[in-house]
């Protein structure tokens, strides 16, 4: 009996083992941090002091973990304190799973991207640890470049393939029976698949490579929202489908008298443009005639909730969790049928975390789906002072003269003159075309003077 109770008693934690805890967090390339729960370092690796350029691991120990921990998002945007993901899961002692993000290391404010994740542990204790993925982003890079070269060149044969098999469709440029008919419209069907595909795909690769960047612009969010939901009525009314811009509670019968709620946010019009379009395409393609779709704008605190509701064939518990991945598509016989590249969610993730924002979905098979966009909400005066910089903006641009190359002068006419004893001649005028034309005006960048305002606010 003294042999079981010494099996089964609980483990004790032997000085060997605390030695080999203390050698591998001292070898491994991965920074760890430990920390209580008021977020006070208590252990710094080697590998973090290297990372954080701190010196050692003594001036790091009882400092504040966000006086060395600084990020920000992988496109280089600042991260307010309520949208820090770092600073939320440490607050809150939830865990955080491998984000991507700029470290900005030390006094030289170096950026080095990293993927960062944090465990409690211990009920009052948290483990922040990173990994430099330099090496993993350059190689994701070559395959961007690859996949976008690729997709450009493809663009051409697949767009010629299609224009021909439209000119074999149509009647007046072609003759063909209906057997070869049926053969030409599902080769016309597949280009358009690949063209829709290759579409996709430069979109993707064009943020990916940093080849475009977020463009913010202070928007009022409601109304915007609902523009871009306006404009696929008559497509939902082709469907069989209901719409409803507010609650899912809203009657479908007339107009009821609503007052929306005034949201104001700070978001690339194009991308957000490009989330509700692909949310709505896929609300409606999922959707049987007689469904319904909701489309809603919240303001939760300090975010903007935006939600695109569905009563179609919903998403199953094991889809729900792979369904932002790329080139992911379920596989079951309800969505089989539906046409798609498995890249509209990937860009949907893609275009909301470049704004600072978060995309998720509730939903249960046959029973309908919820997918929530949140972001970044700004105040009604911090709207105003953004409005007045790109007002301001505009007309700098408005007034500045437009530099143009200066013409040669062309010469005067003159009035003839009536008949008069001979005069000695007049000395000619020097030409103006030998001038020196002014220096032209140095134009403006009004895209730099909106953008500015991101991280440095109005000047006043």
């Amino acid at each position: 009996m003294s042999i079981f109770k010494r099996q089964t008693a609980t483990p004790t934690t032997s000085p060997a083992q605390e030695n080999y805890a203390e050698l591998a967090l001292r070898t491994i390339h991965d920074g760890v941090i430990l920390t209580n729960k008021l977020g006070i370092i208590q252990y710094v690796n080697p590998a973090a002091v290297i990372m954080l350029d701190c010196g050692s691991a003594e001036n790091a120990i009882n400092l504040d973990y966000g006086l060395l921990v600084r990020i920000e998002t992988k496109e280089g945007r600042e991260l307010s304190e309520t949208e820090n993901p770092l600073t939320i899961a440490m607050k809150t002692g939830q865990a955080l799973d491998k984000y991507a993000c700029c470290l900005i290391s030390g006094a030289s404010a170096k950026r080095i991207p990293i993927s960062i994740s944090v465990l409690p542990v211990q009920g009052d204790k948290r483990i922040i640890t990173f990994r430099d993925i330099a090496k993993e982003l350059a190689e994701e890079g070559e395959q961007t470049e690859f996949i976008s070269t690729a997709s450009h060149e493809m663009r051409t044969p697949v767009a010629t393939i299609d224009g021909y098999l439209s000119l074999a469709l149509n009647p007046q440029t072609a003759t063909i029976d209906e057997r070869a008919r049926g053969y030409l419209e599902s080769a016309h069907a597949a280009s358009q698949h690949l063209g829709r595909l290759f579409h996709d795909l430069l979109d993707v690769t064009k943020l990916d490579d940093g080849r475009i960047r977020p463009q913010f612009v202070p928007v009022e969010l409601t109304g915007e929202v609902k523009k871009i939901s306006d404009d696929y009525i008559s497509r939902m009314k082709e469907a069989g489908l209901n719409f409803r811009f507010g609650s899912k509670d809203s009657e479908f019968g007339g107009e009821p008298r609503r007052l929306d709620q005034v949201i104001y946010g700070f978001v690339d019009l194009g991308f957000l443009r490009e989330i509700m379009d692909n949310l709505l395409d896929n609300a409606i393609k999922y959707t049987p005639s007689g469904g319904s779709v909701y489309v809603g704008v919240l303001g939760d605190g300090d975010r903007a909730l935006i939600n695109v509701t569905d009563t179609g064939v919903g998403i199953s518990s094991d889809d729900l969790q792979h369904i932002f991945q790329k080139f992911y598509r379920s596989d079951n016989s309800d969505t089989r049928e539906v046409g798609g590249t498995g890249l509209g969610l990937y860009l949907v993730k893609q275009r909301v975390e470049a704004m600072g924002g978060r995309v998720w979905a509730e939903s249960a098979f046959g029973d309908g789906s919820t997918f929530y966009v949140s972001l970044p909400r700004i105040s009604g005066e911090e709207y105003e002072k953004r409005m007045i910089a790109v007002r301001n903006a505009q007309m700098i641009n408005q007034s500045s003269p437009v530099a143009t190359t200066q013409p040669t002068a062309p010469s005067v006419p003159v009035a003839p003159q009536p008949p008069a004893p001979p005069a000695p001649p007049i000395p000619t005028t020097p030409s103006v075309a030998n001038a020196t034309p002014p220096a032209p005006p140095t134009p403006i960048n009004q895209t730099n003077i909106i953008n500015n305002n991101i991280n440095g606010g109005i000047s006043q």
